[in-house]
């Protein structure tokens, strides 16, 4: 996949974003999460060999800008400032390549507040997005995955690069990302829901993602079954949405399941809010599940201003 080399490059940016999308997971020794190793302060020269099987143009760093080089396969980065312990991730053959948290960071530069939030559901969930060379994609249209940092981790991370270029971005970006999310689709319908008005959303309380829900003892028995996990879940007022992808919830057979789950959750006093694509991609009927939502979490909704309006559609074009 990656091409090995003992010439260390930095890879960052896009280029280290795709290899995490590659990878999809985390380096199994604990020095190699924990790299070291920082930009060197004098120019090295770029190997292409060694970054062979990035797509074009590779994103590298460089600590120094005599270390520029003129090459159309590369878009170099000039980072003059300090690099932390774990800002980067060795690979084992010389490619250092950046640490999610530092992805983050750099992405940051380069998407909408929008377009980070939903990457940083990625990062800090359970799946990664196929790239566009990929091929033997998932049915679901995704691979699923261990969680690759978390929110608390780019928390600590951002907090040891003040002043970085995409710091404030980042920082604006991380007060709307939760752990945990199991589908881009999930992150979409999370997003949708937890946003404020101002951009585009309906404004809920944080929900957990992926709960495990213990049924009470009645329920379990009953049901013959211990818990539920449920992709949305308000604890505090026992709501739960779940989101009903057309791959999963079609059949007679999956429809008495759906119905057996609703069932088992409504006799443990949790409300259930069903959400399916078809309703997720229509503006009317997502504003409905909305105010259905808002109804069992006691909340009122104001999203009737023009300016919400227009900020709503703006989220559906960048999300959907």
């Amino acid at each position: 996949m990656f091409q090995k080399n003992l010439r260390k490059q930095f890879i960052s940016h896009h280029s280290a974003l795709e290899y995490w999308r590659r990878i999809r997971k985390l380096p199994e020794s604990s020095s190699a999460r924990r790299c070291r190793d920082s930009l060197p302060n004098r120019p090295s020269k770029i190997d292409l060999l060694s970054i062979s099987g990035f797509l074009s143009p590779v994103h590298i760093l460089i600590g120094d800008r005599s270390a520029r080089q003129s090459s159309g396969m590369i878009r170099q980065h000039l980072f003059s400032g300090e690099t932390p312990v774990g800002c980067f991730m060795n690979d084992g053959g010389g490619l250092m390549v950046s640490a999610p948290e530092f992805c983050f960071l750099q992405m940051a530069e380069c998407l909408t507040l929008v377009n980070l939030i939903e990457l940083g559901y990625e990062l800090c969930g359970g799946y990664s997005i196929p790239l566009a060379d990929e091929q033997n994609i998932p049915e679901n249209g995704f691979y699923n995955r261990a969680q690759l940092t978390s929110v608390l981790k780019l928390k600590v991370f951002l907090e040891e690069m003040p002043g970085v270029k995409g710091h404030q971005q980042a920082m604006r970006a991380l007060r709307y990302i939760l752990d945990g999310s199991a589908s881009p689709m999930e992150t979409k319908l999370a997003m949708f829901l937890t946003l404020p008005y101002r951009l585009g959303g309906f404004g809920f309380s944080f929900p957990a993602l992926n709960k495990r829900i213990v049924l009470t003892k009645t329920a379990r028995k009953y049901f013959s079954k211990a818990y539920y996990v449920c992709d949305l879940f308000w604890s505090d007022d026992k709501v739960a949405v779940e989101y009903d992808s057309d791959q999963y919830h079609t059949g007679a057979e999956r429809i008495a399941s759906d119905s057996k789950r609703r069932n088992a959750l409504a006799s443990s006093g949790i409300r259930v809010v069903s959400v399916t694509k078809n309703q997720l991609y229509d503006r009317v009927e997502l504003e409905s599940i909305a105010r259905t939502i808002a109804r069992y979490l006691n909340k009122r909704l104001f999203p009737t201003k023009s300016s919400f309006a227009a900020a709503h559609q703006k989220l559906r074009k960048q999300l959907l």
